[in-house]
């Protein structure tokens, strides 16, 4: 019997917990649903599977106990305040982030960094280890906890681990800068399924083991150490990850957000077209790409600012981060100049909202707009994106989306584009303006096919399933990337 067995047959194990801790005047202590991907795409998971959650609080110092909340058991890992600027905002987000996403900022090297992402992923794992039960299923999460499948597997060799990556996986050129490469590799390699977004994303990780130690796959399948003498198969492979389609469909749907939709476009000056920009305010989203093509319609007068408006929303993010207050100061700067040059009393030609935004207020803001702008440099899915075609309950509004987005891979709807070319991005915007309603509706249905038949739901399935084949499940990892990552057919205009 393994030591320190659980009770939880699934337990997921990420660098946040599902929810955050809410202070009330008068001291009192409430935890609500966190806005992110992650937690969008894995919330309805937990709560049928009713498993555990590993995971840090978000608050600096002690945790709290292991409590319930959202019909999951949510076990708080500690983080010290040191640990949160070495750990957190050093290694993951400072050396890992950039260095996965291309080096579109430069990555930065320190071994106290190193040192502290070991220790934690390491409380982590042991966090993990507790609660499992004998032979469960572990599923750790992204970039932060790169070591705890190989922890996890020293701990309890008896769990069935998977990891996701949900960013990025950069090629081998671009990986072997870092200096403890070989330990993250080793440390992935401790799971038995190592999943990604994109199938290019599992071929550079699949070519980082070949180069970096030798072991060459076999459809998708590594042969490594059991440390026992023998040797187990680790599977890598591409689940894109989606959202909850029903749940933003009924969001959609309700009258308060209709009527919100209305009050949305009055608020705005009644525009003729709107253009919408939802991200996370990080580097990567190309949010001054997207406001340089904007203003430069504006100037060559192609756009006209008294009938066309751009809501950018940039969610407030890693703000301690020099280069993330340095972006908000650009960012702020160009919509300025953008305003300043062509706006005029009551009505700008930018609104710029940085601040989190109510599920009710995205919702009524992606049916308000005409055009929907994605134009990250670099993202390994960008899940807004499908949120907008999941609320667009009327089949009009145009996607345009970035080509190094995970979700351009799926979204054969959108109009794709390189958010490097300025030239082309503009044109692809005018283009989306111009569109004809007929147009809008096929491709727009096009896209909601996509989302509804490849929700979170699928995701899961296809990643659990495969995760399970080691058990005799009978299902293959190729089958369940199939499944993952096989197109709708293409629907014709006029079909319903």
């Amino acid at each position: 019997m393994p030591q320190g067995v659980g009770e939880y047959d699934f337990v997921v194990v990420a660098n946040r917990l599902p929810v955050d801790r809410v202070v009330a005047d008068d001291g009192s202590v409430t935890w609500r649903t966190s806005p992110g991907g992650l937690v969008t795409a894995l919330e309805p998971v937990m709560r049928r599977a009713e498993g555990a959650w590993v995971g840090w609080s978000g608050d600096a110092g002690e945790a709290p106990a292991p409590f319930e909340g959202d019909d999951m058991h949510l076990v708080p890992v500690p983080l010290s305040e040191e640990e949160v600027s070495t750990y957190y905002e050093g290694f993951s987000n400072d050396t890992l982030w950039p260095l996965y996403h291309d080096v579109i900022a430069v990555p930065t090297y320190h071994r106290a960094w190193w040192e502290a992402y070991v220790r934690v992923n390491r409380r982590f794992a042991e966090a993990a280890a507790a609660q499992a039960s004998e032979g469960a299923t572990v599923w750790v999460q992204d970039y932060q906890l790169q070591l705890v499948p190989a922890v996890l597997r020293e701990l309890r060799p008896d769990l069935r681990i998977g990891f996701f990556n949900h960013i990025p996986f950069p090629p081998y050129e671009l990986f072997a800068q870092m200096p403890w490469r070989r330990q993250v590799i080793e440390g992935l390699l401790g799971a038995d399924l190592v999943g990604f977004q994109r199938q290019s994303d599992a071929n550079n990780f699949l070519r980082v083991c070949r180069r970096l130690l030798g072991i060459d796959s076999r459809r998708h399948r590594l042969q490594v150490a059991d440390g026992r003498g023998g040797t187990r198969e680790v599977h890598a492979a591409a689940f894109p990850i989606s959202i909850d389609t029903p749940a933003f469909e009924e969001l959609a749907a309700r009258p308060s957000v209709q009527s919100r939709v209305a009050e949305v476009r009055f608020e705005l000056g009644a525009p003729r077209k709107l253009l919408l920009g939802v991200d996370r305010l990080d580097y990567t989203k190309g949010i001054m790409h997207r406001l340089k093509a904007y203003g430069e319609l504006l100037d060559d007068g192609v756009v006209d600012p008294e009938d066309t408006v751009l809501v950018q929303v940039a969610t407030p993010s890693r703000e301690r981060v020099d280069s993330y207050r340095q972006l908000r100061d650009e960012i702020e700067l160009a919509v300025g100049r953008i305003n300043g040059e062509h706006g005029t009393i009551g009505r700008a030609a930018v609104h710029y909202l940085h601040h989190n935004q109510p599920r009710e207020e995205m919702s009524a803001l992606y049916q308000a707009a005409d055009v929907m702008l994605v134009t990250a440099l670099r993202d390994g899915m960008n899940l807004v994106a499908k949120e907008y075609a999941a609320s667009r309950l009327d089949e009009r509004g145009v996607l345009v989306l970035s080509e190094f987005t995970g979700a351009a891979d799926e979204l054969t709807g959108a109009l794709l584009v390189n958010p490097h070319d300025i030239v082309g991005l503009k044109r692809t915007m005018v283009q989306a303006l111009e569109m004809p309603d007929k147009e809008q509706a096929r491709r727009m249905r096009q896209l909601r096919r996509r989302v509804r038949t490849h929700d979170v739901t699928r995701w899961a399935e296809a990643f659990l399933s495969a995760l399970d084949t080691g058990s005799g499940s009978g299902t293959t990892v190729s089958e369940a990337e199939q499944a993952a990552t096989a197109e709708p057919t293409v629907e014709l205009a006029g079909d319903r």
